[in-house]
């Protein structure tokens, strides 16, 4: 057995109603007014409401901003980090799925040390803590409130950037499953598969561990044994909890084994066509899969039987089988089978395939890439 560390540096609060304990949480941290980061999309529906009127009730000031954005850009976040110095907050409440996590861990950065978030990009340039956070994660699937990195859209070379520092890990996680049985099923079904995926590629990484495996495995478990029966009913409480379970102990498992292949090739499709991250990484995933066979260890069996509708084990296992139920839970949840249904071109693949190859999950791939291989997946995938 190689070598290998880890420690879990935050608090995590779980549980149906948790959300109640927010004010406590501040009071704790000495906060009394706070930058609530969100989006539109959960101002409209009142989520963003309900944890003011929280925040508030419990004696603190609250500024909202909510110009959070799917795949959030630089000026995004330098917007962010000019509203928290405006308003004198004191820490960060970020309310959302990945985008407003990384827009809030990204601001953090910008508010203690200034410059540009591309001053940071790449692995442990933050130079020490950020502002206080406490992440409240609505959906189901990217296990940001657990990991330590902000994805950041450079609209100017049309390139995902990442910012990695255990400095920017949120303080705080409250994961009340309350936030996620409201969410629409396509919603759902993108975070649920993502969030499974993030425990799939960590699974069968070359930098995985017996640490990083407990949490891949029950997060396997948790989310493949509950992500039809919640897609299919949102309200369902059991399932709910599950997949908010399921998807941090993902987040924990990738933040100490990384990923792979699929979020390499994911990243430059989001930046290129816009095309929500969930969804690109549950369309690239039976491609990538199938590629990564060649380097198999025994795990594929273990993955297949996590996810499989059937209730029995697999019977004389090969890995095109895992490959088949990945297909088949993707049309299930209404997932397109192709990069061309979601409107990619065959005319970027060689630049997004060149973006792929600089960025870490390729060295955590199981099998190795190279650019050759990186554009035939892309090809092959579309």
């Amino acid at each position: 057995m190689d070598n290998f560390s880890f420690k879990i540096p935050q608090n995590i609060e779980f549980g149906v109603g948790s959300l109640k304990k927010l004010p406590a949480i501040l009071k704790e941290n000495n906060s009394d007014h706070v930058l609530l980061i969100s989006d539109r999309g959960l101002e409209s529906i009142g989520v963003v409401k309900k944890i003011q009127d929280i925040i508030e009730e419990g004696g603190i000031t609250c500024t909202v901003f909510l110009d959070v954005i799917p795949n959030p850009t630089i000026d995004v976040v330098g917007e962010a980090a000019k509203a928290y110095k405006e308003s004198g907050s004191t820490s960060v409440v970020a309310l959302g799925g990945g985008s407003s996590m990384d827009v809030a861990k990204a601001a953090g950065v910008l508010i203690n040390y200034g410059g540009k978030i591309t001053d940071y990009e790449g692995l442990a340039k933050v130079p020490g803590p950020i502002v206080p956070m406490i992440a409240i994660p609505t959906t189901a699937g990217t296990g940001s409130e657990v990991t330590a990195s902000a994805v950041i859209t450079d609209e100017e070379r049309n390139y995902k950037l990442s910012v990695i520092s255990y400095e920017i890990l949120p303080k705080y996680a409250i994961l009340d499953p309350e936030l996620i049985m409201t969410a629409p099923a396509s919603i759902a079904a993108s975070c649920g598969i993502d969030a499974l995926i993030h425990a799939m590629e960590a699974y069968v990484s070359v930098f995985a561990s017996p640490f990083s495996d407990a949490m891949a495995e029950k997060a396997m478990e948790l989310i493949g044994g509950n992500i039809r029966q919640f897609v299919a009913n949102r309200q369902n409480q059991e399932a709910a909890c599950a997949m908010m379970t399921g998807s941090t102990f993902a987040g924990i498992s990738f933040a100490w084994a990384k990923l792979g292949n699929v979020h390499a090739m994911s990243h430059p499709v989001s930046a290129y066509f816009h095309v929500p991250h969930g969804v690109a990484n549950a369309v690239i995933l039976p491609t990538v899969v199938e590629y990564n066979a060649l380097a198999d260890k025994g795990r594929y069996e273990k993955m297949y039987n996590y996810i499989c509708s059937k209730k029995d084990p697999a019977v004389d296992f090969k890995p095109q089988m895992l490959v088949d139920e990945i297909k088949k839970l993707n049309a299930d949840m209404g997932i397109p089978a192709s990069l061309s249904e979601v409107g990619v071109t065959e005319d970027k693949i060689e630049a997004m395939a060149q973006d792929a190859m600089k960025t870490v999950n390729v060295k955590a791939n199981p099998r190795q890439t190279t650019l050759k291989d990186m554009i035939a997946l892309y090809k092959k995938a579309l």
